[in-house]
């Protein structure tokens, strides 16, 4: 044949020749180059060193091919319920066509079955007229009788009306008398307070001036019974010799009297810091007395503002906490009821959490005005309430203030107000600065606070001036300003509150200036216990001080009173020579006088002053009891506030309660007196229905199904008559589909049946084959080991291999020199003709339990000395006669002389290259050439 003629292009045939004659040209056992080999030894990876044996056995290849039948299977399995599905879908079309060929039959049966649904059907529509007019004429019994109630509620809301109005002017008539009775008081009070002062002024004057001459009277008593006594003891002295004495107790009187004025000057200085420090001490009494009270108040406040500035910080989480602490976990608890089907309507609030505000400056304002509504549960009936108090029981203990909760039907529509509402071209009320989204919570606050009505003006003296210097507004009855004041007609109430507690919406800012209101309150207490401290420090240096100065005043009085004793003693020794009797005696009479003018002036006084202590006791009863009169006054006006403030409230609600009553009258009669005319239509529409029934069918039937039920039956049968119709003039063309549909059917079932046999034969063949494949593993693992023990033992080496099936591992370690004493080494560790060994070793033990036409290495004895090369030679050309249906290809760079002389073995060698040299030019030499050359 000619080399240039092309035998065939074609790949399959290809594989099929390679395939025929076991060449595996991938197969590395078949071709191994000593870089495979190197790399092969010296790689750190087991998994690849297992891959290479499963390669070289063709292991490898039973896997794939298995994995590719069990992916055979997996999409075998797929077309199964595809088939399935298919099958189905198949047999449903069959029951239709089987179903279309028995319904040819039934043609004339399903006719008569219309006529008699079609004579049905006419008396049914009768039927549920006449059902709909019997419930017609029930409504509007039952509504007539709700018309009575709601009259009889009209009137006894009227009734409670006016006894509300009559309360509120009685108790508004009482509060203005006690008012103006407390404003008619308040001038004589001050007339009464004023002359009291006055009395007690001059009464102390009267008393002042009466113990002064008290003390004068007694001072001349005293001097006159001395005087007397000098006189007696100078007529009885006769004694003439004591000149000397005499001058000496007058030169020690005069000492004592300059003595008593410095004493008494020294006394007067000291009194007048008595006094000084008496009067400080009381000053800073008062002052401690009133430091204390305003320390407590700012400590109530600070207790006040900590609290709220911790339900902000809670609400700044949760905003509900606002309104309580209790307020989530309540809620929770509704929402819990209103699932397990407690609650007809799930309750509404807290209804503060509900609105929203259009100016956050009216917060304040709107707080004021709703108060406690804020907080407060709206109920459809009282069943739903009892279960929101018995609710509340849970998180409010008994005493304490719970929420209100408002009961009033649920309506999905606000109240129509325009014609009640109060109107401003300035100043929005309080519906109209809220938005509100639940129709609930704008009716409450409409029944429970006329908000309507209230108008919100954010200046004090414009609102002032809008409700009290002229006329109100049209339906306005009150205002409230942005600090929260309330503002009448004829009243005007200042908020208590400075901010707002549950509708402020810059909670960072509220936080931040509460928190620096309570440092600054901190910072006050501080201050004052500061001041506190101080004043106690003073008043007791000032008490200390008191004290000393009483003690030196006593002294002082003690020292004058000696010395005036002294002086008295002195001037009383009897002089008879120089003191004449006579003059005392004048002195005497003198002072005896002097004493009944003081008498005589002491009784005026007396007289004088208990006139005056008269008066001043008249007019402090005057004061007092007219005091106590606006006092009784004040605390009698101030339950009758809160009486009117909750008879007004209650007028409130009554005048609510009787617009509501007003408005459901008025729309229970609109909806009464429509359905009287729909009650009319119906009895004419059911004239007509009767009339066209039996002309239909003349007598009537007793039908139990209703006329929606009938039409969808009469409907149905139209159709499937129709579509008799349709098909009943091609019935050879029905037959034949229905015989089709059945042999697509039973075919495509009997192939999913044979694909179902054939998976599970496959499936336990595959378990048998897998079993068998586990088996051959084990076997050419254990043969390969065999092997290579025994390839090494001829060189006296060691060596060990281990295979992981499971984990597809492969360690491969050899030791040379004897088993038993050396210890085994990674092949990386040996000698380049060790290694060469070792892997001629190993790739011997593969060609062992490998199957392949052709066996052939390169340079495996490159790195081996002589002797290893001897053995391995010896060793590679026993195998190749033992197995000459293979052939062996060696290639080397080394002398091949030593080869013994056989027809087996031909060795080919390359000449030198040359230069632009394009083939490789081999020529058979035999062994003498060889040895010649080398």
């Amino acid at each position: 044949m000619d080399r240039s003629t092309v035998v065939s292009t074609r790949k399959e045939e290809l594989i099929a020749i390679l395939d025929h004659f076991n060449i595996q040209v991938d197969n590395p056992v078949s071709v191994l180059t000593q870089e495979m080999s190197k790399q092969f030894l010296q790689s750190k990876n087991e998994g690849d060193k297992y891959k290479f044996f499963m390669k070289a056995t063709q292991l490898e290849q039973m896997k794939e091919d298995y994995s590719y039948i069990m992916e055979t299977k997996e999409r075998t399995k797929e077309q199964i319920n595809q088939g399935e599905e298919r099958l189905i879908e198949l047999k449903r079309q069959c029951l239709e066509k089987e179903e279309r060929f028995q319904s040819i039959a039934g043609l004339s049966t399903m006719k008569t079955n219309l006529e008699y649904l079609k004579h049905e059907m006419a008396w049914a529509v009768v039927n549920e007229i006449e059902k709909q007019l019997n419930a017609i004429r029930d409504n509007i019994k039952i509504g007539e009788d709700r018309a009575a109630r709601l009259d009889r509620k009209m009137e006894e809301q009227q009734v409670r009306l006016n006894e509300a109005e009559k309360k509120y002017k009685d108790i508004q008539d009482k509060l203005e008398k006690i008012s103006q009775e407390t404003n008619a008081r308040a001038p004589e009070c001050m007339a009464l307070k004023t002359d009291v002062t006055a009395k007690k002024r001059v009464y102390n004057e009267a008393e002042v001036l009466y113990n002064r001459s008290l003390n004068e009277y007694r001072a001349l008593m005293k001097d006159d019974e001395q005087l007397c006594k000098r006189i007696e003891e100078l007529k009885k002295s006769t004694d003439q010799s004591l000149e000397p004495e005499r001058l000496e107790r007058q030169k020690k009187i005069s000492w004592l009297k300059e003595r008593v004025k410095a004493l008494q000057d020294q006394e007067s200085s000291i009194n007048q810091e008595i006094e000084q420090f008496q009067q400080a001490i009381e000053k800073d009494k008062e002052e401690r007395i009133r430091i204390k009270g305003e320390e407590l108040d700012v400590k109530h406040t600070l207790s006040y503002n900590q609290r709220q500035l911790k339900e902000l910080k809670d609400s700044k989480t949760d905003r509900l906490k606002r309104f309580g602490p209790h307020v989530p976990a309540l809620l929770e608890a509704i929402d819990d009821a209103y699932r397990r089907g407690l609650f007809t309507c799930k309750p509404v609030g807290p209804l503060g959490a509900c609105i929203h505000l259009r100016d956050p400056e009216l917060a304040l304002a709107i707080e004021s005005c709703l108060k406690g509504l804020l907080q407060a549960y709206c109920c459809h009936n009282h069943a739903d309430e009892r279960v929101l108090q018995a609710l509340m029981e849970r998180f409010y203990s008994r005493g304490t203030s719970r929420p209100q909760i408002i009961v009033s039907e649920f309506r999905n529509e606000m109240y129509d107000v325009r014609h009640r509402a109060a109107y401003h071209p300035e100043f929005p009320t309080v519906l109209t600065a809220l938005e509100i989204d639940n129709a609930v919570v704008a009716n409450s606050l409409i029944d429970m606070r006329s908000i309507e009505t209230v108008l919100l003006i954010k200046n004090n003296s414009v609102a002032r001036s809008v409700m009290q210097s002229q006329k109100p507004p049209k339906n306005c009855r009150e205002a409230f300003t942005a600090d929260g004041d309330q503002v009448f007609a004829g009243r005007y109430y200042s908020s208590e509150n400075t901010r707002p507690k549950f509708l402020s919406k810059d909670v960072d800012s509220e936080i931040s200036d509460l928190e620096n209101e309570v440092e600054n309150k901190k910072a006050q207490i501080l201050n004052l216990q500061q001041h506190l401290s101080a004043l106690e420090k003073d008043i007791k240096r000032n008490e200390e001080f008191l004290r000393r100065r009483q003690i030196h005043y006593r002294e002082l009085k003690v020292k004058i009173t000696e010395s005036i004793s002294e002086i008295r003693e002195l001037e009383n020794i009897e002089e008879h020579q120089s003191v004449d009797i006579a003059t005392l005696e004048d002195e005497a009479q003198e002072n005896k006088i002097k004493m009944k003018m003081v008498e005589k002036n002491m009784e005026q006084q007396k007289k004088n002053m208990e006139h005056l202590k008269s008066l001043k006791i008249e007019a402090e009863n005057k004061y007092d009891a007219i005091k106590q009169k606006i006092n009784q006054l004040s605390d009698l006006a101030e339950p009758l506030k809160d009486e009117l403030n909750l008879a007004d409230s209650e007028v409130d609600n009554q005048k609510r309660g009787k617009r509501h009553y007003e408005e459901k009258q008025k729309e229970h009669l609109d909806t009464l007196n429509k359905k009287k005319r729909e009650l009319d239509m119906k009895e004419k529409e059911l004239e007509e229905k009767m009339s066209q029934a039996r002309q239909i069918c003349p007598e009537r039937i007793e039908v139990k199904k209703s006329a929606s039920i009938l039409d969808k039956e009469i409907n149905r049968l139209r159709q499937k008559i129709q579509a008799e119709h349709a098909s009943h003039g091609d019935r050879e063309e029905i037959m034949r589909q229905y015989q089709e549909a059945k042999e697509t059917y039973l075919d495509l079932d009997n192939k999913v049946k044979t694909l179902k046999r054939f998976i599970k034969l496959l499936e336990e063949i595959m378990t048998h084959r897998y079993k068998t494949y586990q088996q051959f593993r084990r076997c050419l693992t254990l043969r390969c080991k065999l092997y290579f023990d025994n390839l090494l033992s001829q060189r006296a080496y060691c060596g060990k291999m281990n295979f992981d099936h499971k984990n597809e591992t492969l360690s491969i370690s050899v030791q040379p020199g004897e088993g038993n004493k050396a210890a085994f080494n990674d092949m990386r560790a040996l000698s380049g003709g060790e290694r060469s060994f070792s892997t001629v070793c190993f790739i011997l033990s593969l060609w062992s339990i490998a199957e392949s036409p052709f066996r052939c290495l390169d340079e495996f004895d490159v790195y081996m000395d002589m002797v290893n090369r001897r053995i391995a030679m010896d060793m590679i050309l026993k195998m190749a006669d033992s197995q000459r249906f293979r052939q062996f290809i060696l290639l080397t760079p080394q002398s091949m002389s030593s080869l013994p002389s056989s027809k087996l073995i031909r060795i080919l060698r390359m000449s030198d290259p040359e230069r632009g040299q394009t083939t490789l030019p081999f020529r058979p030499v035999g062994q003498d050439e060889e040895e010649d050359r080398s």
